[in-house]
């Protein structure tokens, strides 16, 4: 069992106070995306301190040390003299900060810079305390130093975008200041009253050596992908309800057959969504058929299995959350050399994840394309379309979310199950966590377009069914569809009619999934959903 997280908020709720132990998924979200202030315990300082005694003693010793008083990588080999050490530091930030490509984002950059100063304020790093002060003083005053796309291999730490975050600290490149304009790092650190530090022995190599930024963007992931499970569970019973199906698929007692517990949350979102229907069913009436098609019946298996992946991607997240991660490390008392910056825990739960993502875009698809189809539709007008022939309907929509599943098969193929060596060959075995990371953000975003337009489609198909919006008694959607239609609409996403520019209605159904609009509307009617 690892040492329980000891980050915090104060009793407000917003500050983030880092001990020795670690930091939660919640603090990481709240450092990265709300701009919640950091502030390190007295404990971690005494412990940060402790270490550097440790290394200052190394640093007197005639004997090398690795990255102490010898080079880096393939250059170990080489000890350093005291009278450049300081100048090797800064060279190993200046000459890592070699990224390329677009600008990563700004809660990248910041879970970036938080995971690395909760790592210094384990104590196990040699990192001064006024160096990590300087960290969280960068953080609170919102500069966030320019990282690119290209440049980590997901070993050794996520190099490249780790030094581009040192070299602010040092005063140089460039930052985005608090405003989200551009400038000169030098001239933001002196607006805030920051001093640039000047490193000493082992501090450059410390500020570089962690999976920091594959850490950051599984931790973000996993917030996004917990409300887009719920989401899709919401839109699947929706469609269900639509195309007349049976809940009775649902029931507690099939799931408990095959225990899975993301099967069973599902399964239960979806009843509670479907509560009180008077469409569902009906399977049997007008073109009688025994069972639903897999897409519908098997909604609960697919995205529960999801949910199991979810699950395993946060406990690897949480051990990482706890853990110390840099090379060498000091620990009781001595310097250590380690292979702890491997990023393939965190790779393997990345590409995980971005599989889940793909199989539950592919099936969401398929319900989509059986809305529309009216051979499949069961009495619903052919793409759902006003007047068929003159309108289209929303015979695209489906194009483009065939082509954001094909897009998203694509991302799922693995990014660990590559290396490339580097270092002269001194590291001979890489992770790839980083790339594995970034797709998966592609991903995230590609799966909340597909759920949308599955929303968009089985809120216009529930439009079509009679007895929405209505007073008239009989059948008709439940309270759960009848509050996830009215929101829906209130939010912009338009519903049945004529044809008209489709974009501005799925761009405000991605809105409404994105922002959490639609799990509130849904539980307005159902209470709390899983």
């Amino acid at each position: 069992m690892h040492n329980r997280a000891e980050a915090r908020h104060d009793g407000s709720g917003a500050r983030v106070v880092l001990g020795t132990s670690g930091t939660s998924f919640d603090d990481v979200v709240a450092v990265a995306r709300g701009g919640a202030p950091v502030e390190l315990s007295a404990e971690a300082r005494d412990a940060m301190a402790a270490a550097r005694r440790v290394i200052d003693d190394l640093a007197a010793s005639p004997e090398p040390v690795y990255g102490v008083s010898t080079g880096f990588g393939a250059l170990a080999v080489r000890h350093i003299t005291p009278e450049l050490r300081a100048r090797l530091q800064r060279n190993i930030v200046r000459s890592h900060a070699a990224g390329m490509g677009p600008r990563v984002e700004r809660e990248v950059v910041r879970a970036l810079m938080f995971l690395r100063l909760k790592t210094i304020a384990s104590g196990h790093t040699g990192v001064r305390p006024e160096v990590a002060a300087t960290m969280a003083a960068l953080l609170n005053a919102g500069i966030t130093p320019v990282v690119h796309e290209h440049g980590s291999l997901g070993c050794s730490g996520d190099l490249a975008p780790l030094a581009h975050c040192a070299l602010t600290l040092l005063g140089e490149g460039e930052a985005e200041g608090p405003d989200g304009a551009l400038r000169p790092a030098a001239a933001l650190l002196a607006e805030h009253g920051i001093a640039p530090v000047e490193l000493r022995e082992k501090e450059g190599l410390a500020l570089l050596n962690g999976t920091d930024g594959m850490l950051g963007m599984l931790v973000m992931a996993c917030a996004d992908l917990a409300r887009l499970f719920t989401s899709a569970d919401i839109t699947a019973a929706l469609t269900l309800e639509a195309l007349l199906g049976t809940e009775r698929v649902l029931a507690p007692e099939l799931h408990a057959l095959r225990p899975h517990p993301g099967q069973a949350t599902s399964a239960a979102n979806m009843r509670r969504v479907l509560a009180g229907s008077g469409l569902t069913g009906h399977h049997q009436d007008d073109a009688p058929r025994v069972q639903d098609a897999y897409s519908v019946r098997c909604a609960p298996q697919v995205a529960g299995a999801g949910r199991d992946t979810l699950a395993h991607a946060r406990a690897v997240g949480e051990r990482e959350l706890a853990a110390a991660v840099d090379n060498p490390v000091v620990v009781e008392g001595r310097v250590e050399s380690n292979g702890n910056f491997h990023g393939a825990p965190l790779g393997y739960a990345l590409d995980f994840l971005a599989i889940a993502v793909a199989d539950l875009a592919s099936i969401t698809e398929r319900r989509t394309d059986r809305l529309l189809d009216r051979n499949r539709s069961h009495g619903l007008p052919p793409f759902l379309a006003d007047d068929a022939g003159v309108d289209s309907g929303l015979m695209i929509a489906q194009y483009t979310q065939a082509a954001l599943v094909a897009d998203l098969k694509r991302l799922a193929v693995p990014a660990s199950a590559d290396s490339i060596p580097s270092s002269a060959m001194q590291e001979d075995h890489v992770s790839m966590g980083w790339a594995a990371a970034r797709k998966l953000r592609t991903a995230v975003d590609g799966l909340t377009r597909v759920v949308a337009i599955e929303l968009y489609a089985a809120t216009r198909a529930l439009e079509l069914r009679d007895g929405l919006g209505t007073a008239v008694p009989g059948p008709g959607p439940g309270p759960a569809a009848r509050a996830v239609v009215a929101a829906a609409r209130a939010a912009g996403v338009q519903g049945a009619g004529e044809d008209r520019f489709l974009a501005p209605d799925l761009a405000a159904a991605e809105a409404f999934v994105r922002s959490g609009a639609l799990i509130a509307a849904a539980e307005s009617a159902t209470g709390p959903l899983e």
